[in-house]
């Protein structure tokens, strides 16, 4: 990235955020979408699927010297950049630098490697989805054996490491 490119935001149409960066990739622009492991539940099931960290909105750089940035918003699956006034709002360069430091080369938002014994977790997917309980202990397989509160009773539960994240 040069340095004359900076950071914006552009909002999506709804469900159209793999559209939107396709078409912003293909016009020449860079698109990061920082995507994240969610669980929800479907006629009875819990699925997990990767999905957008902020929904809605998508990070777009390019040289604002040219006029060709006013094509974002014509690019099928955006709504428009986030503006103040006629003028688009730009996004710090550190806030980009430091979000793309926790994705992986996809994208995908790295799981929170500080766990450790007692400390106070909620969990990201699965059928505890945003069940907060402590950490007891960590095994050699990567489960992590929660101590959650259910209903009012005291449950023993293991999870994936990558299902849960510190509180």
């Amino acid at each position: 990235m040069t340095e004359l490119k900076k950071w914006y935001l552009a909002q999506l149409k709804p469900n159209s955020h793999a559209i939107a960066q396709r078409n912003l990739v293909r016009q020449g622009f860079e698109a990061f979408l920082p995507m994240h492991q969610a669980t929800t539940r479907q006629r009875g099931r819990f699925v997990s699927a990767s999905k957008p960290l902020f929904p809605g909105y998508i990070f777009v750089a390019f040289d604002t010297g040219g006029s060709a940035w006013r094509s974002v918003n014509a690019t099928q699956g955006i709504t428009k950049l986030v503006s103040f006034g006629s003028t688009p709002a730009e996004i710090p360069p550190e806030f980009i630098a430091d979000l793309k430091q926790r994705c992986d080369e996809r994208d995908q938002v790295i799981s929170d490697t500080t766990l450790k014994e007692g400390t106070c977790v909620v969990i990201t997917r699965g059928p505890f989805t945003d069940a907060v309980g402590r950490i007891l202990s960590i095994d050699e397989k990567q489960r992590v054996w929660l101590l959650l509160d259910l209903m009012g009773q005291q449950s023993r539960r293991a999870v994936d490491r990558s299902a849960v994240q510190a509180v």
